[in-house]
């Protein structure tokens, strides 16, 4: 069976000017020129932060992402900004079917297949995300439902160099709360099953310095896809250094 590899990934979200981001990225680039961790690391700044976050962490070893991206490689589509767009920013991944935007931006399940083709179409690998809501979850349909959005988001065809995918309970985001770690094994184990060999499963909700160690020993769990804690370079770099 191949190898996973194992991946802690920031999320900025729409979070900070210039100046802000400039300054995080020299942070994160600190931290790796002191020694890099036994895992890949990954910022996904906002777009507008993406070309000067690129030329500070080049060389660095940390890889850069973007948040989202059209289906379209180009066109009359204002205010949006295309794979291969990302590409020429420098990005290698980019994050897709985020609760964020599969909620307010109201994406559906084929909207992300679109996107996910899109990603591998311009050479990104997409960090596809799925995950339930609270009363999904207590009405006993975690399961089912980040099993549906699996089976409408992913095209044929992918391959553990073209797709990451990202378990992020809908009401753990942000909220300070997570799952058991019972109820995060159970998902990931179910995620395993229905993905390529060798496909890395990342998890995300609240992950922080605190519960980050016992959440990445899970045998399942292949990294996390951190927000606000992504935000602070040195609560970044500890859950990042859970793997040594």
């Amino acid at each position: 069976m191949p190898a996973r590899s194992k991946l802690v990934a920031g999320n900025w979200k729409m979070n900070g000017l210039r100046a802000d981001g400039v300054a995080l990225a020299q942070a994160v680039a600190r931290h790796a020129a002191a020694g890099m961790p036994g895992c890949g690391l990954l910022v996904c700044p906002p777009f507008t932060l993406l070309m000067a976050v690129d030329e500070v962490l080049h060389g660095s070893g940390v890889a850069l992402g973007g948040q989202d991206c059209h289906a379209l490689p180009k066109g009359a589509c204002t205010g949006e900004v295309s794979a291969e767009m990302l590409a020429d920013c420098g990005c290698s991944h980019v994050i897709i079917g985020h609760s964020e935007r599969r909620q307010a931006c109201g994406e559906t399940d084929a909207k992300i297949r679109d996107k996910v083709l899109a990603a591998r179409r311009a050479g990104l690998v997409a960090i596809l995300c799925v995950g339930e809501t609270r009363a999904e979850r207590d009405a006993g349909r975690a399961e089912a439902v980040v099993e549906s959005q699996l089976a409408g988001s992913i095209p044929d065809g992918m391959t553990p160099d073209t797709l990451i995918l990202a378990y992020e309970p809908i009401w753990a985001i942000g909220t300070g709360l997570t799952p058991t770690l019972d109820d995060i094994a159970a998902i990931h184990a179910q995620l395993r099953a229905r993905l390529p060999a060798g496909t890395s499963i990342l998890y995300g909700g609240s992950v922080n310095p605190r519960n980050a160690a016992e959440i990445l020993a899970l045998e399942d769990v292949d990294g996390a896809l951190v927000g606000g804690a992504s935000l602070n370079a040195d609560d970044f770099w500890a859950i990042a250094g859970c793997y040594g």
